[in-house]
């Protein structure tokens, strides 16, 4: 019996404020359609919280802020505007009356304070104007002057109870910090309307110049290869061979990383692949698994360690060269594996290849360029072919010592392992100028 596919989850919908539904700020009503509730419950949470010190009003501001604006366009009606309203006054009430009880703040403070949040709430709503239902603006100028009044009236009062109560606290200190107050809370839209701007022209930017990164790569790359293509319409090798080096730079470009390059053992591998496929007109599939740097050994010593890399590198190249010559096969594949105390690269063709037996003494391009190559710099060549059945190159080159004060047994043994290899070797007919 097969398991029946997962349902698709729909994606959680982003925390935005009611627009046009709104009655104060729209957060409650945002937070309702977010969690599916009624907005009548959420309102009755932020009522609550707000007898609690005050934290639902705190809470309601900073949603306010932080939370972008919807593109709801169906207003409240009037029965739900009035419901909000009370509970909104029920919030503010219940706010005054247990700070007064639980505190024992005077109501010289708590009175003002609640008529500053009322103007400043009246300030921010004009300023957090809906883009489906504009203000007249008789009553958009009158409800700011509204607000202004009620924050300068009740920062008034704070000052003047707090210069009765604190009589030595300086009163021009009292007044600058009350006027502070007072500006960044009427304020407070500007800064959020010019954040949410500078957001928005940033992003824009972003995806301005990535759009322009892209149309310039295509215009110098594939739209180039295109036109070319066009012109080699009658020879269908010419044209595969820049389709290939089209599709290899694309995805290099898409999914490499140019920092890499000429620093990656795997990305050096895969620009000889490269190299020998444009200009010689096969198909080189490079795979390679795990990676390190080319330069890895060269701190620690001289000789070897500093060859071994570009020595691997060049071998697989020649490799390459002889099968794209000699073994009349159009792919050649190329596997590369990074292990913790080698590396080894295979290099496979499936052509014609060669009887070992027969190779004449004079004719020994393979072991030149390849085997005493890659034995100069402490490696193994291991080079298997049949006719009719292609030829397999193993290339095997080990890693450094990562310990710089390695003792003189630890060299002896590995030249003596080298010295073996290099006599076994000896006894196979290792190349072919096929």
């Amino acid at each position: 019996m097969s398991t029946p596919a997962a349902p698709d989850v729909p994606p959680i919908p982003r925390l935005v404020r009611r627009d046009a539904g709104r009655v104060i700020g729209g957060v409650a009503g945002g937070v309702a359609d977010h969690l599916g509730v009624d907005a009548f419950r959420v309102r009755v949470v932020f009522v609550v919280l707000a007898a609690l010190a005050g934290a639902g009003v705190l809470a309601y501001g900073l949603l306010w802020f932080f939370c972008p604006q919807g593109n709801d366009t169906e207003s409240p009606a009037p029965g739900e505007r009035r419901q909000a309203l009370g509970l909104a006054v029920l919030a503010l009430v219940a706010m005054t009356v247990v700070g007064f009880a639980a505190s024992g703040t005077p109501a010289a403070y708590l009175v003002p304070f609640v008529f500053v949040m009322v103007g400043a709430g009246l300030v921010w709503r004009e300023f957090d104007t809906s883009k489906t239902a504009p203000h007249s603006t008789a009553l958009t100028w009158t409800r700011l002057a509204g607000g202004a009044v009620l924050v300068v009236g009740g920062l008034a009062v704070i000052v003047v109870a707090g210069r009765r109560n604190y009589g030595g606290l300086s009163t021009t200190l009292l007044a600058v910090a009350a006027t502070l107050i007072g500006v960044v809370l009427l304020t407070v839209p500007l800064w959020m309307r010019l954040w949410r701007a500078l957001n928005e022209e940033r992003a824009a930017r972003i995806r301005n110049a990535e759009r322009e990164e892209i149309a310039s790569h295509l215009h110098d790359s594939v739209l180039q290869t295109l036109a070319l293509i066009q012109k080699q319409a009658g020879k269908p090798e010419e044209v595969a061979r820049l389709a290939r080096s089209q599709e290899r730079e694309l995805r290099g470009w898409l999914f490499g990383d140019v920092a890499q390059r000429g620093t990656s053992l795997s990305a050096s591998i895969r620009e000889v692949g490269a190299e020998v496929e444009d200009t010689y007109g096969i198909e080189v599939e490079v795979i390679t698994v795990g990676d390190l740097r080319p330069d890895e050994g060269a701190r620690h010593g001289p000789g070897s360690e500093v060859r071994r890399w570009p020595a691997l590198i060049g071998a697989t190249r020649e490799a390459l060269v002889n099968a794209a010559k000699h073994s009349g096969e159009r792919s050649v594949d190329v596997y590369m594996e990074v292990g913790d105390e080698e590396v080894e690269v295979f290099v496979r063709d499936r052509g014609v290849g060669f009887d070992r037996d027969g190779v004449d003494p004079d004719r020994q391009g393979l072991t030149r360029s390849i085997t005493s190559r890659v034995e100069r710099a402490g490696g193994q060549a291991r080079i298997d072919s049949t006719p009719g059945r292609g030829t397999n190159i193993r290339l095997i080159m080990p890693r450094p010592t990562t310990h710089a004060d390695a003792d003189s047994d630890g060299h002896d043994d590995a030249h003596e392992a080298t010295q073996e290899a290099t006599h076994t070797d000896e006894s196979i007919d290792h190349g072919k100028a096929r």
